[in-house]
């Protein structure tokens, strides 16, 4: 990774000769080892660094430019200052992107070293050997599983720094590893079935591949004996990462402050402190999450990262801002910006938890004719975020007499505001995803269509 102090001296020293006087540097840096296995074989090792800085500069007339290099040694520095400086004239002369103002706020010592946690690298030849043991047990686990297609364990270290002319300077390191299953099964007079499963860990010696082969094998047996649903209307419960990622397919025109002001959202600065979600149901966006092994204690504009409450025994409580969005609307960056050639908004991690205490409890073991929905499938064709609303195709299993019996093929429609007021409980034990932490949710009347 670039040596932060050296290019802090360099970007100054450079600015002063090209008589910049407002700049700031965004950059990071991955270093990540890819294996994947077929049949007790590699079937593919990468290993790749990616590395990028980002430039902004203003000129006397504050209009910004921005240029985006791999070069970070004095020529590439003052190539990338002197062509921003050019492109700043050319730039928007409307609502232009400043520094953060709290780009210089000290950040707790014990989350920076939270975020500054990397382990060394295992050798290629050990990544192997993990995944092929894996691969070999899931295959043995049932005498269905035919193959595991899709399959990968990788580990990445991160670099991040920040600085601008103003003296702010940020910088985080991490490392963490990964491992995904999905196997598919091959039966005669039935169609193939499939699942998978995913964990992630600070460290390869911490990862979970046992956990992660388990609940594969259990997924995909459990799916063997499938059978058709009637369409209708059903008690559904999302498993967490179902119902993170259709949170997430909706989140930007829920909580983006920029979609708000671009009017191309659902809500709407006057949304703060309305209801939009059943009482039982509070979400926080939470970066640095104790559970988050990818934790970043800053954003792409300097801006530190916190818990940032969306909603609250579901009133709407907060939207995601850059700095940009947060002067336009007279309050203060959540540490939510990504910067580029223009300033995007992205969430961290989410944390989703029980709200209002539920009138009534309920449990799968003791349920009869719910569906439990898994995992929800092409989520990039089947939302019309605007619209609100949704329709796609899933994997799970109808609940009979409190035993699970997969569904042969199906698709959940509704509309997502309708869905987050029809919740009816949310269970107190969460479970880690990829994309945040959350228990099972329940939902009452949603539409099912069964083949």
């Amino acid at each position: 990774m670039t040596n932060i102090h050296e290019l802090t001296t360099s970007a100054q020293s450079i600015a002063q000769q090209l008589g910049i006087t407002k700049f700031d540097i965004y950059g990071s840096s991955v270093d990540e080892t890819n294996v994947q296995v077929d049949q007790g074989k590699p079937k593919q090792v990468k290993a790749s660094n990616r590395s990028s800085v980002i430039v902004r500069v203003w000129n006397p007339e504050q209009s910004m430019g921005v240029t985006t290099t791999t070069d970070t040694d004095r020529t590439g520095l003052e190539l990338a200052l002197k062509m921003a400086y050019e492109a700043s004239f050319f730039g928007v002369k409307e609502n232009v992107p400043d520094f953060s103002p709290e780009a210089k706020v000290a950040i707790d010592s014990s989350i920076t070293e939270h975020t500054a946690e990397k382990s060394p690298q295992a050798p290629v030849s050990h990544l192997i050997e993990q995944l092929v043991a894996a691969e070999r047990d899931l295959l043995a686990a049932h005498p269905a599983i035919k193959g595991v297609p899709y399959n990968g364990l990788a580990q990445r270290d991160f670099d991040r720094f920040y600085l601008n002319s103003e003296g702010a300077l940020r910088t985080e390191a991490r490392s963490y590893s990964s491992v995904y299953l999905y196997s598919k099964t091959e039966q005669d007079g039935k169609k193939p079935r499939s699942a998978g499963a995913y964990r992630i860990s600070r460290t390869l010696e911490q990862l979970d591949i046992q956990g992660c082969l388990k609940e594969t094998a259990e997924k995909t047996i459990s799916h063997l004996d499938y059978g058709p649903v009637k369409t209708g209307k059903y008690r559904v419960v999302f498993s967490p990462e179902a119902f993170l990622s259709l949170l997430g397919a909706f989140s930007g025109v829920l909580f983006n402050a920029q979609s708000i002001l671009d009017k191309q959202s659902l809500s709407t600065p006057e949304s703060l402190g309305t209801p939009i979600a059943s009482p039982l149901l509070s979400v926080f966006d939470d970066a640095l999450h104790p559970a988050n092994v990818s934790a970043t204690a800053f954003d792409g504009e300097g801006t530190p990262t916190r818990r940032v409450p969306l909603i609250a025994e579901g009133v709407l409580q907060g939207f995601m801002h850059s700095a940009g969005t947060a002067k336009r609307l007279d309050t203060q960056p959540t540490g939510h910006a990504n910067i580029g050639a223009k300033v995007s908004i992205g969430s961290h991690f989410y944390h989703v938890l029980p709200g209002q205490p539920a009138a009534q409890s309920y449990a799968l073991e003791s349920s009869d004719g719910v569906i439990l929905i898994d995992d929800l499938q092409a989520l990039h064709a089947g939302v019309r975020a605007l619209q609100g609303s949704f329709s796609l195709p899933f994997d799970g299993w109808l609940m009979e007499n409190g035993k699970l019996r997969s569904i042969e093929s199906a698709t959940v429609a509704g509309d997502f505001l309708e869905l987050l007021n029809s919740i009816i409980f949310v269970e107190d034990k969460p479970e880690l995803t990829p994309g945040g932490v959350c228990p099972r949710v329940w939902v009452d009347n949603l539409s099912i269509t069964g083949e």
